[in-house]
């Protein structure tokens, strides 16, 4: 895609979400942080549905570890990985309590350390919680990248690098939720709906619907 193209696909996606929000629901930097970890191999509506109960009391890294983690896994047993997950929510935060003083840290190189943050966990809550134009890329951005011909490339992290090189600054705060969306909503997996994409015109896919 051309840069005056990719110009034009980002204004088209701004033009219709010009405030893009993320899909989890969070109170605080720290319910973010747990939301992001939790919504591994699961869905946001299904995080939701698991944290809507325990975010209204566990809101701090303190009250979780107070809760523990068997009284966490009755809150999110219904998500998929809930052990592992569960087991890691409660090692994090230890270490928010114990290295950050309870807060959740704003560098990439601080979250990775966390257990359970990876590098696409590390920059949702970058991007979502301190406004950093970070480029988590999940499947659906991974798909939206290489199927629109906007950043192709073989692994997540080719098209993390390419997508930071193209995409104009003045888009890249919400480029993120604009790529995700466009994937859960419009560029489907199995059969996107490019009848009312509003960057058909500008995509190199071949098999367009009809």
């Amino acid at each position: 895609m051309k840069k005056d193209e990719i110009i034009e696909f980002f204004t088209r996606l701004h033009a219709a979400n010009p405030e893009p929000k993320s899909e989890l629901e969070w109170t605080n930097h720290y319910t973010l942080l747990v939301a992001v970890v939790l919504s591994a191999q699961a869905t946001d509506v299904g995080v939701n549905k698991a944290t809507k109960a325990l975010f209204k009391t566990v809101d701090t890294p303190e009250k979780m570890l107070a809760l523990g983690e068997e009284g966490l896994k009755s809150h999110i047993k219904t998500i998929g990985l809930f052990n592992s997950k569960a087991k890691n929510v409660i090692a994090l935060s230890q270490i928010l309590v114990d290295e950050h003083g309870g807060q959740v840290p704003d560098t990439r190189e601080a979250l990775i350390k966390l257990p359970g943050v990876g590098r696409k966990t590390a920059n949702v809550v970058l991007n979502v919680a301190f406004g950093q134009p970070t480029m988590a890329v999940d499947t659906h951005i991974f798909r939206v990248s290489n199927r629109t011909g906007l950043a192709p490339g073989k692994t997540p992290e080719k098209v993390e690098e390419k997508l930071l090189k193209v995409i104009p600054d003045e888009f890249t705060l919400h480029a993120h939720h604009w790529l995700i969306l466009h994937g859960r909503y419009v560029c489907k997996a199995r059969k996107p709906d490019c009848l009312s994409c509003t960057v058909r015109d500008l995509c190199g896919f071949k098999e367009k619907t009809v």
